[in-house]
């Protein structure tokens, strides 16, 4: 979400006054929730985030989180917004009200801010995106009535009286349409009342349930609370909005979550919104509101994230004056100041017994703990408890980082659960970089197909992560005919190609920065317990910076033989396009059940030539693993993802395929097939470009040619010698080591030989 241009920048002194004021206005988020305060890279102004992967019943106990009101509840790890009970449903479900907030308001809007626009007002941004179950049970003939995400002006007074029915538990028959309601809501509407075009449609209410602007979903192939249901379509959808405060405009995008957790390129529903001009008052709250009629469906939320600009609220602090605001203001922030200081001589008395390295990073006082959104802290007592001391029996993979083992820990409900520990060679430098690098990125990405990180611990040098463990491994055992692993048949396959593209959107297009992985790879695709793809593995990973497009590796080319792009070799520098080439790789090795095999640093295979090869003699199919026998796969698809996989494995980085186009092409049909050249184009550098490009492409891979072609003229090794098979390890008999970068003179004279 890029919010407004961020305010003028005021004195030293004000900024440490107005970071103290926001960091203690809003009470953390505990149980099931992160959360986050602090500046956008992206953007430049201040935001809130917070996140609720799933939903536990502590919730409903504590008022610092969320606030239920009417008949509302936590099951089944998800938002019950109307009751979910399936027992005697003439009592338990019909004409029921409920509402959900997140208890914290926020400011939504300022008067007098210094960018405010015409009006005087600073209306803040937001960007949320949600799960939301409409589920028809045993009521399968009807559905009823409909679900609404909620920006409202007070969340305590709970639904109206008789707000059940198409009121959605918003307004009542004498209250509807009044300015004093002061809320705006994006209904999903599953109940044609006379007001409304259809029951399947998705509205924006403005203080009442008319709807300002609707839009049918059946166009999108979206349907709201489906007749027919099964176990891997329960009628789930997800719903990003975005709002622009500055733009006054909101943005509904929705897809079915029975897919990947993709965000559209369309939105189903755009129109303008001044929240300035609806709340009663410069604060909101955020939540949901549901009803159910004579006819009654659950209305489930089972997942939230948000993002909100942080605006100040002005108005209150002009109301303290004098010494009230020097206390108000003095307190918190020399109490801050005081645990500041108390940090610092609880690290300087801890240094000496952290790594062994002197420039070791943990020895500059780096607080895991602040690193925004950080996962549950494990104590490494229990950690070493549940590997078993680390015993060699629960070793999962190894890699240049260290370490993968199994374990067993305790949930948050107290249960038991299966964990994945990933142990860093923590007392050198390099270990501990690696480590900051992922916990300081992954612990950000929320996506379905992203290993999930669960926590961290730091004890005495050791450093490890805890991540969710997949039971059926990395996705190299099931294609390379792994050790007891089973052969995936072509629906998984395809499958897993299109959760690991989608990952790959996300980390590229949505989120808020730009991520690189840097190497994609087969070992480092894991599958859970449904053979769906999880990426992980991101120790190598760099986000970049808003303005930036590439990130450069002064040590050289990390990466894996045959799935790094040949321009890296040139430039040094890992980009969008590097990374669209390595999962080219991979979709050849799903669909050919054939490792890559290369040996010449060029960043060219055997299996990519002999691909090309076939396609050019119009025989590409030949190239589908044997072990698919003719009629176990559908062979329109399996040229599809093999003209997909040449398509991004093409030389030139500026013919590659992005992420969003290849999911894209991934996910229907009716969009043609990539095109591709019959015969593999000769890979050139520096690449042929338009018209006043290729002088400033040419410089900057000589700059950094000069920088690192004298120190890295021969390949070195990051001293991985494990073949072990698993999701959390860097390793497939093809290993992650730092290639030399190529001296211009080399790329003159090998053009005409790669």
């Amino acid at each position: 979400m890029r919010g407004p241009s961020p305010r003028g920048r005021r004195a030293t002194t004000s900024l440490l006054v107005l970071a103290c004021v926001a960091v203690l206005s809003i009470p953390a988020v505990r149980a099931q929730s992160t959360m986050f305060t602090g500046p956008d890279a992206s953007s430049g102004t201040e935001i809130t985030s917070f996140s609720f992967p799933s939903f536990d019943k502590s919730l409903t106990q504590n008022s610092d989180n969320l606030t239920f009101t009417g008949n509302t509840s936590v099951s089944q790890g998800s938002l019950q917004i109307t009751p979910d009970s399936l027992n005697d449903p003439q009592k338990f479900l019909v004409n029921q009200t409920g509402q959900i907030f997140y208890s914290a308001p926020f400011v939504l809007w300022e008067p007098s801010a210094s960018n405010a626009s015409a009006d005087g007002r600073h209306v803040a941004s937001f960007s949320t995106v949600f799960k939301a179950n409409l589920y028809r049970g045993a009521n399968k003939s009807v559905k009823g009535e409909g679900l609404a995400f909620v920006i409202a002006s007070g969340k305590d007074a709970g639904p109206p009286p008789g707000s059940y029915g198409g009121f959605l538990g918003l307004t009542n028959a004498s209250t509807d349409g009044l300015d004093a309601n002061g809320f705006a809501a994006v209904e999903l509407d599953s109940v044609k009342q006379p007001y409304d075009p259809d029951d399947n449609h998705v509205g924006l209410d403005i203080n009442g349930v008319h709807s300002v602007a609707t839009a049918p979903l059946a166009p999108f192939g979206i349907q709201l609370a489906p007749q027919d249901t099964n176990a891997t379509n329960d009628g789930s959808n997800y719903i990003w909005i975005d709002y622009n405060g500055t733009a006054r405009h909101i943005w509904v995008y929705m897809a079915p979550a029975n897919g990947n957790m993709s965000k559209p390129a369309t939105p189903v529903l755009n129109h303008s919104l001044d929240l300035s001009k609806i709340l009663v008052g410069t604060k909101g709250y955020f939540g949901f509101s549901a009803s159910t009629g004579v006819d009654y469906q659950l209305n489930c939320i089972n997942m939230w994230d948000m993002t909100v600009e942080v605006l100040h609220d002005e108005s209150a602090r002009k109301k303290l004056t004098g010494w009230k605001l020097g206390l108000v203001i003095g307190v918190p922030c020399a109490a801050a100041l005081a645990l500041g200081l108390l940090a610092g001589l609880y690290f300087m008395k801890k240094r000496k017994k952290v790594g062994d390295d002197p420039s070791s990073v943990f020895n500059n006082a780096i607080n895991l703990r602040s690193i925004p959104g950080v996962p549950k802290e494990f104590d490494f007592k229990e950690l070493r408890k549940g590997t078993g001391n680390f015993d060699e029996k629960m070793k999962l993979g190894q890699g240049g980082y260290g370490v993968v083992y199994r374990a067993t820990v305790a949930a948050d409900n107290g249960q038991s659960m299966e964990v994945a520990v990933k142990q860093f060679s923590g007392a050198n430098t390099k270990g501990q970089e690696d480590f900051l690098a992922e916990l300081s990125i992954i612990n950000r990405l929320r996506h379905r197909n992203l290993v999930k990180l669960v926590g961290w611990c730091h004890d005495n040098g050791v450093l490890l992560l805890v991540y969710d463990y997949m039971p059926n491994g990395s996705l190299d055992r099931h294609i390379f005919w792994g050790q007891g692993a089973s052969t995936l048949d072509w629906r998984q396959r395809h499958t897993v190609v299109a959760g690991v593209a989608s990952a790959l959107n996300y980390l590229h297009h949505e989120f808020d920065q730009t991520v690189i992985h840097r190497d994609i790879k087969p070992s480092n695709i894991m599958l859970d317990s449904s053979y769906h793809a999880r990426l992980g593995d991101f120790g190598l990973a760099r986000a970049l910076e808003s303005d930036k497009t590439s990130y450069t590796d002064l040590v050289g080319v990390p990466g894996t033989l045959g799935y790094i792009a040949p321009e890296c070799f040139h430039t040094g520098r890992a980009t969008r396009e590097s990374d669209v080439f390595g999962f080219g790789a991979v979709i050849l090795e799903v669909v050919c059940g054939r490792r890559i095999s290369c040996s010449n640093p060029a960043g060219c295979s055997q299996l990519l030539e002999w691909v090309w090869k076939l396609h050019g003699a119009g025989r590409v199919q030949e190239a589908v693993d044997p072990r698919l026998a003719p009629g176990e796969y559908d062979e329109e698809e399996a040229e599809r993802l093999l003209m997909l996989g040449l398509a991004c494995s093409h030389p030139n980085p500026r013919k590659r395929p992005t992420a969003q186009a290849v999911l894209q092409n991934l996910q229907t049909r009716s969009v043609p097939p990539l095109p591709v050249p019959v015969a593999k184009p000769v890979f050139m550098w520096p690449v042929p470009l338009g018209d006043g490009e290729e002088e400033e492409e040419a410089a900057a891979a000589g700059e950094y040619t000069a920088r690192t072609s004298i120190s890295h003229s021969e390949v070195t090794s990051s001293d991985v010698t494990s073949s072990s098979h698993y999701a959390y390890a860097s390793s497939s008999g093809y290993n992650t080591q730092n290639f030399p970068v190529v001296s211009r003179d080399a790329v003159e004279r090998d053009v005409s030989t790669v």
